[in-house]
């Protein structure tokens, strides 16, 4: 008789299980599952249990006080102020959702590099399900082409290449493999594991699920772009000093004059109210205004140069960054490959134009030249040992690829040049091919 065991998450504070180390033998341990798949009746518990595999939208904040603060100004008759509590209302709401929207369609993004259905194994058989239904222990298989569902540990590996640039920045293919790593690794050093909206380039494999929905790597993106640190800024703490000054000046100024009036003979309520009143115009009231009207101008700016910026102070403390340290440049984000320079028949040639728009220049010495015969020869040669596909997406108004992003730049360098793949695979179609190993480092076509 043997015990079975449920996986479960781990309480609050407890570091993740590193599934990268385990064996195989105690990964399906753990995850009470087996190289054949959940059955059909436990993934539908799991799913109930651990809910969809898929991103969630973070919850909003009302400007529910604000507005309690309006209506108790109207009732005491204070008109003016409700008047402006109200506009200041409409303003914070007004941008506020545009920048909601905008995180939300970066959230919306994320889940658009997710897969939208995944091979899976149940109960040893092969089939089609939604991606959102993966669960804990889902043994699902990945081919070249596939977008990976969810985090999960490889089992088995055929010559599989994934591309991560998504999560580590890398443009160039991964090679997996299946046996354990010892210790905590970071994600791009974790060869035996896949992850979310990460996608296969070459070869095949079968892994089985060990974290879907917003326990993933693509999760944990999400949460830090819903979620925000309550730290003050610069900003927030000069004007709390500010405060703290005006309000010991204001009450150092108030005591003297109504101890001057009583000195006087004034009654103590009349000095009482005078006092409060200066006391008040001490505090200027056009602070919060503009404070938020300077932040509002360089959110504006900042979203012309894409950044993506959810609060308002938030600008200030970027704009107090001195130093910015960084380990890529441009992979991190764009995630595209492009020919610079080519050597052809003895000569360089430089590449102009960047990313996989097919347009560009070719030129040598600083004079702009037509392809030469060479080159256009080892152009033709790399777009027919390229299984990557350039094509044009509508929606986006972009250029896109599909495939490794080495191959990709190889096909938009000859699209400069004039050479169109599809023109190129329909005349030189291809009969038989030997794929790109390590080993042998080319692929014959």
């Amino acid at each position: 008789m043997t015990r079975k065991t449920s996986p479960v998450k781990p309480p609050a504070g407890d570091p993740a299980p590193l599934w990268s180390e385990s064996t195989l033998e105690d990964l399906f341990l753990r995850l009470d599952s087996s190289p054949q798949g959940l059955s059909p009746s436990e993934a539908e518990a799991r799913l109930a249990r651990f809910g969809p595999n898929e991103l969630q939208a973070a919850r909003r904040i009302s400007p529910a006080r604000l507005l309690a603060a309006t209506v108790a100004s109207a009732f005491l008759g204070h008109a003016v102020e409700a008047v402006a509590i109200t506009v200041i209302v409409l303003f914070a709401v007004i941008l506020g959702f545009i920048q909601e929207y905008r995180a939300e369609r970066a959230i919306e993004a994320l889940r658009q590099m997710a897969a939208p259905t995944a091979s899976v194994l149940r109960g040893g058989a092969e089939v089609d399900v939604p991606a959102r239904e993966l669960v804990p222990g889902d043994v699902f298989l990945l081919r070249a082409g596939d977008r990976v569902p969810a985090d999960a540990r490889l089992f088995e590996s055929v010559n599989l290449q994934v591309e991560e640039a998504p999560l580590t920045g890398e443009s160039v293919p991964v090679p997996k493999q299946v046996a354990p790593i010892s210790g905590a690794v970071a994600v791009g050093d974790r060869k035996n594991m896949v992850h979310a909206g990460t996608a296969a380039t070459y070869g095949r494999g079968r892994a089985v699920v060990v974290a879907t929905g917003m326990e993933t790597e693509f999760g944990k993106i999400a949460r830090m772009i819903q979620t925000i640190e309550s730290g003050k800024t610069p900003l927030q703490e000069n004007l709390n000093r500010l405060g703290h000054t005006l309000a010991r000046a204001a009450f150092v100024i108030v005591a003297l004059i109504v101890g001057l009036g009583l000195f006087r003979g004034t009654p103590f309520i009349e000095m009482l109210i005078f006092g409060i009143a200066l006391a008040v115009a001490v505090v200027p009231e056009a602070l919060p205004a503009v404070v938020t009207i300077s932040l509002a101008m360089g959110v504006q700016r900042m979203v012309k140069r894409n950044a993506l910026i959810r609060r308002l102070p938030a600008v200030e403390t970027l704009g107090s960054t001195s130093v910015i340290c960084s380990d890529k440049t441009g992979t991190l984000t764009k995630d595209e490959m492009t020919v610079r320079r080519i050597l052809a028949a003895g000569r360089l040639i430089e590449v102009s134009g960047a990313g996989y728009e097919p347009n560009g220049r070719f030129s040598s010495d600083g004079a702009v030249l037509d392809p030469p015969g060479p080159l256009k020869r080892l152009l033709q040669a790399g777009v027919l040992a390229s299984d990557a596909e350039l094509v044009y997406s509508a929606p986006d108004q972009r250029w896109q690829v599909k495939g490794d992003p080495t191959e990709a730049a190889l096909v938009v360098a000859a699209a400069k040049a004039g050479l169109k793949q599809a023109e190129l695979n329909a005349h030189y179609p291809r009969t038989a091919e030997i794929p790109f190993t390590s080993e042998t480092k080319r692929m014959t076509t």
